[in-house]
């Protein structure tokens, strides 16, 4: 559920203002509206964020050094002297990578000529020979060059041909080739240079995960203070100045159950206040109030977005219905042990502020472990097949089930009977927060097709099951969709005429009759997730067996040995992959299918407020 809020309006003597923005981030409970007057451009702001950035840029390089571990943050006074030192070893370490790239090209331009010392040449120039160096394709060399030029081939590699000219100094040359431009040291020289340069890089680099190891947390606590400076300064000039500059007016809101203790500390300070109950049309952050088990799934929520003005929370539903899809495609009581398991160890191995979502893990995994027992799957053992007792069996839910002269898995009727009452549930709250919203006029078209839609579902249910008969089945489906059809095709809209609306109530009608199937079509997918983890589970069964099987002695010993890392690593990548796509895809049906049909828009603003961190 939302919390409702009150809406603040202050008025503060200028003199007084930053002292109050103080204490009124001491209390910690109101959202400030920020108007940015005055902040867009402020050098001071422009100034910390262009810090904060260099913190930014520091922590994520440290970060990738590779540090075993952090030491605690130390004293922050001095992190102007870490980010200095960090600027010059990183500056001097991509200089040296710059170096030992420029050595290397060196190097392959060196590598057709060979190692050769150029004190050599110095010494023929002196005595009035230039040595020239050339590069040609093979086939446009002319042996006449050897004659006139001494031209002497020296390599040949991929059809290009390296060769030098010896001739008296002064001599020109008609040769069709390219001169080869050479480093000014030797292939040796740079092979030394090269290793220096790596030692050099490899002790900057070691420098640097000597700090990350000693700083980083240091670094990440100077940017939090920085950041908590900025959202100070952020506030401090969206205040708006009235009454000839002398009073700054600021705009917040407060969770109603903050409020008396926001009012006695406002009462204390003096300052002119008002506050009332948000009304419709306000732009009220939201702050979501849930149970311990919604709570859980709220990181959902906050991934598609926080409910509008004309929203309901839909973390309650969100809640039951997640859990439930993704132990549908996890499927294997074994694997949701496992992640009961890791959830536990890594609650304790984590911090503090993880420990929400490792109680998310176990919750999931207890659905899993559930609904596997309940599919009969375990380590992708079929327990229908195994030697457990028939008394258990019985509770199982599996196999096949003839239906309308046709056989149908009855684990894929379940996934499409759970998305007919997903998306029931959907238009539901769609019908109850238009008439909640938008009142009862402005909300017969979302009910007359929650009539059609949820009606007929119910009713073709109970028709199915034998409870009612089947000619009241038939003057239920005439009533319901007549009643219906009237607030689809005539009333969808009192400030229109007929002819409009019954135009407008087809196109709807086309939307829904193309989008609703494709819809509940969609949950098949937990059913095909389901079996294609089963059966690789099942897989990796078999590989490991057929390992051991007919094995003696010793090759039995090695048998076991390879049936132990079949099964380890295989269910290791089956429970991997099965997470993964148990995440997403009930993210789909809860994003697409869920908060389409239920006209969820997820377009508010998340509450955050303004307090010491």
């Amino acid at each position: 559920m939302i919390a409702k809020m009150n809406r603040l309006m202050l008025l503060v003597y200028h003199k007084e203002y930053t002292a109050f923005l103080q204490r009124l981030r001491d209390i910690g409970v109101v959202h400030v509206v920020e108007r940015g007057n005055g902040v867009v451009g402020d050098p001071e702001i422009e100034r910390q964020l262009a810090l904060a950035n260099r913190y930014t840029r520091a922590i994520k390089r440290l970060e990738q050094a590779g540090a075993e571990g952090y030491k605690p943050a130390g004293d922050i006074s001095a992190v102007a002297e870490l980010l200095e030192r960090f600027d010059s070893l990183v500056a001097a370490l991509e200089q040296e990578k710059n170096l030992l790239q420029t050595i290397e090209k060196d190097i392959a331009a060196m590598e057709p000529w060979g190692d050769f010392d150029f004190s050599a040449i110095e010494k023929l120039e002196k005595a009035g020979y230039a040595i020239n160096f050339f590069v040609t394709a093979a086939r446009n060399f002319n042996k006449e060059w050897e004659q006139d030029y001494n031209a002497i081939t020296v390599a040949e590699n991929q059809s290009r041909l390296y060769f030098v000219t010896v001739t008296p100094a002064g001599t020109r040359f008609e040769i069709d080739a390219e001169t080869a431009k050479l480093p000014d040291a030797s292939s040796s020289a740079l092979v030394a240079e090269k290793e220096r340069v790596g030692l050099r890089i490899e002790e900057l680099a070691n420098g640097l995960k000597d700090m990350a190891a000693n700083s980083v947390n240091t670094l990440r606590q100077a940017h939090e203070a920085l950041m908590h400076e900025v959202e100070f300064s952020k506030v401090a000039l969206g205040g708006e100045k009235v009454s000839g500059d002398k009073l700054i007016m600021l705009e917040g809101w407060v969770p109603e159950e903050n409020t008396e203790e926001l009012k006695a500390m406002l009462d204390s300070t003096g300052a002119f206040y008002e506050l009332r109950a948000a009304r419709r049309g306000d732009d009220a952050p939201v702050k979501l109030k849930n149970n311990a088990f919604t709570r859980m799934y709220e990181v959902l929520t906050k991934m598609y977005g926080m409910p509008g003005g004309t929203d309901f929370d839909p973390t309650p539903i969100v809640a039951p219905f997640f859990s439930l899809f993704f132990a549908f495609c996890m499927g294997d009581a074994g694997y949701g042990l496992v992640l009961i398991l890791l959830g536990f160890f890594l609650k304790k191995k984590m911090k503090s502020e993880f420990a929400g979502m490792m109680n998310l893990v176990i919750t999931l995994g207890i659905f899993t472990t559930f609904l596997g027992a309940l599919f009969g799957t375990f380590f992708g053992i079929s327990l229908i097949d195994s030697d457990i007792p028939q008394s258990l069996k019985r509770y199982i839910v599996a196999g096949d089930v003839e239906l309308f002269g046709s056989t149908y898995n009855v684990q894929m009727l379940i996934a499409l009977a759970i998305g007919i009452v997903h998306i029931s549930i959907a238009m539901t709250v769609k019908a109850i927060n238009s008439t909640v919203f938008f009142g009862i006029k402005e909300s017969l078209s979302a009910w007359g097709w929650w009539l059609v839609v949820v009606g007929g579902a119910v009713i073709g249910t109970l028709s199915f099951m034998s409870i009612i008969p089947a000619e009241a089945s038939k003057l239920a489906f005439i009533v319901v969709g007549s009643i219906g059809a009237l607030g689809i095709y005539i009333l969808n809209n009192f400030r229109r005429n007929v002819l409009m609306n019954i135009g407008a109530g087809l196109w709807d009608t086309y939307n829904m009759a193309s989008g609703l199937l494709g819809d509940i079509l969609s949950y098949i997918r937990l059913f095909a997730l389901g079996l294609a983890g089963g059966m690789l589970g099942q897989t990796f069964n078999s590989l490991a067996l057929m390992v051991v099987e007919g094995q003696e002695g010793f090759g039995a010993v090695l048998g076991w040995i390879g049936f132990g890392l079949i099964i380890v690593f295989g269910h290791a990548l089956n429970i991997a992959m099965s997470c993964l796509s148990a995440f997403v895809h009930p993210l789909r049906l809860t994003f697409v299918e869920y908060f389409k049909n239920a006209g969820y828009e997820g377009k508010g603003t998340e509450y955050k407020p303004f307090k010491n961190k």
